[in-house]
């Protein structure tokens, strides 16, 4: 991801949101949802940035941004571990079901394990079950963590997935 992407990223992020989280979070928050300013946050981010984030982006034959992931370091609280964490991963909502999110997970999996982390993890709302199934059909499995997660006023709990990446058996279920 270049600065130059920032726009096209804030569009899939803030649509991807709005599509996904229908009926899960408030709709008044999800039209609340200003590209320009997520755009803005995302090259303040990716400028002043010490690398420890890494953005992809995947483009269709015709150049269009079609998707967007983030990884780095798994956070505990302030803390940063050995092991990897998928911060976000979003696509256009016309994409959905077309191999795009797969590709991207693939691509984020395979580069977090090329860099020695042992175990990946990601935070997913509890009730978004097709993301759930998403995550789980590519070898992610619930691991009995939850944690609050407030949008509006709103308690829209997340549960957290791993993904061995050393070829350990058991960890993800």
């Amino acid at each position: 991801m270049t600065a130059d992407d920032c726009e096209r990223v804030a569009e899939i992020r803030i649509r991807g949101w709005q599509h996904a989280y229908r009926g899960l979070v408030p709709q008044p928050y999800l039209d609340g949802l200003d590209i320009t300013a997520d755009a803005e946050r995302h090259r303040t981010r990716l400028l002043r940035g010490d690398g420890s984030v890494v953005n992809l982006v995947a483009e269709t034959e015709g150049g269009e941004l079609a998707g967007w992931a983030a990884f780095g370091r798994y956070r505990d609280g302030d803390l940063r571990t050995g092991d990897a964490e998928l911060y976000a991963l979003y696509l256009r909502p016309e994409r959905i079901g077309q191999g795009v999110g797969r590709t991207l997970l693939t691509e984020v999996t395979h580069r977090c394990a090329a860099a020695g982390h042992r175990t990946m993890y990601l935070w997913v709302l509890k009730d978004n079950a097709r993301a759930r199934r998403f995550y789980e059909r590519a070898g992610f499995g619930a691991d009995g963590a939850e944690e609050p997660f407030e949008v509006d006023g709103v308690e829209v709990p997340e549960v957290r997935y791993a993904k061995d990446l050393s070829g350990r058996q058991g960890l993800s279920g």
